[in-house]
């Protein structure tokens, strides 16, 4: 699993964005969002976790992965 801060996150619409960025990379992963943290959550762990931060940002959420587990 990898974990992302994301920031900008505040209602359903803004999961579904960043949801949809990281399919784009992704299709298979299973995405968990946490809204009062701004983490989110990608297992099974990504083979290019930097791709996916820099998808997630380019959708307008400004991502970095995360050390928190």
């Amino acid at each position: 699993m990898a974990i992302f801060k994301v920031e900008k996150m505040s209602c359903g619409g803004c999961v579904k964005h960043v949801t949809k960025a990281i399919q784009a990379i992704d299709a298979g992963a299973e995405i968990k969002v946490d809204l009062a943290t701004g983490l989110v959550d990608v297992s099974p762990e990504p083979i290019n976790p930097q791709a996916i931060a820099l998808a997630i940002t380019q959708a307008g959420y400004p991502a970095r992965i995360s050390n928190s587990q």
